[in-house]
């Protein structure tokens, strides 16, 4: 199962590496992070039009951006205390009012990565550019944009990554909104209070996970909408779907599921999976390899003697409910509750890696509950795309949509 959104949205960013002969900035410091990259308007638009990106031409207006790397604390999935950071994309040549109204955040959690190289500050600080999705939610449609890294990725490398697990991802992101917000009040930028969520894969997974962490414990923190895109909300259904199969179509993520839950849950690697992929499994979740590198190395035979599960933790998910890795998927799912915020799940109705059926499951679960206002946002009909989207494929056009509609709601509320 293929999370990654790097197809479209990083060609995009790795469009600004080297080809327009930009310096890079001296990483001049504010207060509370480091300047990584100084894009002017004119320069990324010429890049998204090389790019030939849906709606963006001469007569676009296009954003600069300043991207800040900010360090900041937060818990992981042990409840410890530890370092991690994040990437803030602050739009520049704005009209001066909108800095005076002040600035709308977006919280976008990225999707499914591997290799560190791969985590939004590392990436911007290597290619003098952070991820696509910043370039459509910043310079394209005028939002601060915050990335964190996720625990296990940039200044927590040494940590193991909490995949698809719930409560670290969410801390992970509140604790950046925070460091935000401080930092933007430390360093002059004016913000209005609109906040929105959203993501990509596991971080449309993490959205999701982020909102429910702060209805719950975090009141004071009002986020104006969320809108998921193409995330597992359901981790049982997913599992079951996966796990059903002869044959995994990318064995890394089923791995990478296997090994963040037993890591969490502290299960021995070798009740998960077969050798020689239960004494591999740490190194190759490293974040020193990338999904390509680690399929390489495993096997796409979901169980047996020579698959990458046992046939014993196989069966035992199937037919016990009581398992521990069973009971872990249901206790991370973040489907089954009743949000108050508006909720608009975003999805690919040709989805062949995580099914239009799961954003489908996750509405009428919330409604089931009492949820008066959550809907599906199925991207190529509102979009008026006549084929069908497939995962990686998605991810662009989702970002547009979102973007679009948080746009659209700063616009009646904010008047820019």
């Amino acid at each position: 199962m293929k999370y990654i959104i790097q197809t479209s949205l990083l060609t995009v960013a790795l469009l600004f590496t080297g080809c327009l002969g930009l310096d890079e900035p001296d990483n001049e410091n504010a207060l509370g992070g480091t300047i990584v990259v100084d894009m002017d308007g004119a320069s990324v638009k010429q890049s998204l039009i090389e790019a030939n990106i849906p709606g963006v031409s001469e007569e676009s207006t296009v954003y600069g951006y300043r991207a800040y790397k900010i360090p900041y604390l937060t818990t992981n999935q042990e409840g410890q205390t530890i370092s991690v950071s994040g990437l803030m994309v602050v739009p520049t040549g704005m009209p001066e009012l909108v800095y005076q109204v002040g600035l709308s955040l977006v919280s976008d959690d990225h999707g499914t990565i591997m290799k560190d190289d791969e985590a939004p500050t590392v990436l911007a600080q290597s290619t003098n550019s952070p991820d696509g999705s910043a370039i459509i939610m910043t310079s394209i449609a005028g939002f601060i944009t915050l990335q964190p890294d996720y625990v296990g990725f940039g200044d927590s490398r040494e940590q193991y990554h909490p995949f698809v697990l719930k409560k670290s991802l969410a801390n992970a992101s509140i604790d950046f909104i925070y460091a935000a917000q401080e930092f933007a009040a430390e360093n002059n930028i004016k913000l209005n209070g609109q906040l929105f969520l959203t993501g990509y894969s596991e971080g449309g997974y993490a959205a999701l996970a982020t909102l429910q962490a702060i209805e719950a414990d975090h009141k004071f923190l009002e986020v104006t909408m969320a809108a998921p895109m193409a995330g597992p909300y359901d981790m049982n259904t997913t599992a079951f779907g996966v796990l059903s199969q002869a044959n995994l179509s990318v064995p890394s993520f089923m791995a990478n599921v296997g090994y963040s839950y037993a890591t969490a849950y502290n299960e021995p690697m070798e009740s998960v999976f077969n050798e020689p992929y239960a004494s591999e499994v740490a190194e190759l979740m490293s974040g020193s390899y990338s999904s390509t590198e680690v399929d390489a190395e495993l096997t796409d035979v979901t169980t047996g003697n020579f698959g990458l599960f046992t046939m014993e933790f196989t069966k035992e998910f199937f037919n016990n409910d009581q398992q521990w890795f069973r009971q872990a998927i249901v206790e991370n799912s973040v489907h089954n509750w009743k949000p108050i915020t508006p909720v608009r799940l975003v999805h690919c109705e040709g989805d062949e890696v995580i099914p239009y059926g799961i954003a489908e499951l996750t509405v009428n679960s919330m409604q089931s509950l009492g949820a008066t206002n959550v809907a599906i946002m199925p991207v190529e009909s509102l979009l008026g795309i006549s084929q069908k989207l497939g995962h990686s494929t998605c991810g662009l056009y989702a970002y547009g949509l979102t973007a679009q509609m948080f746009a659209q709601i700063r616009k009646n509320t904010m008047k820019y």
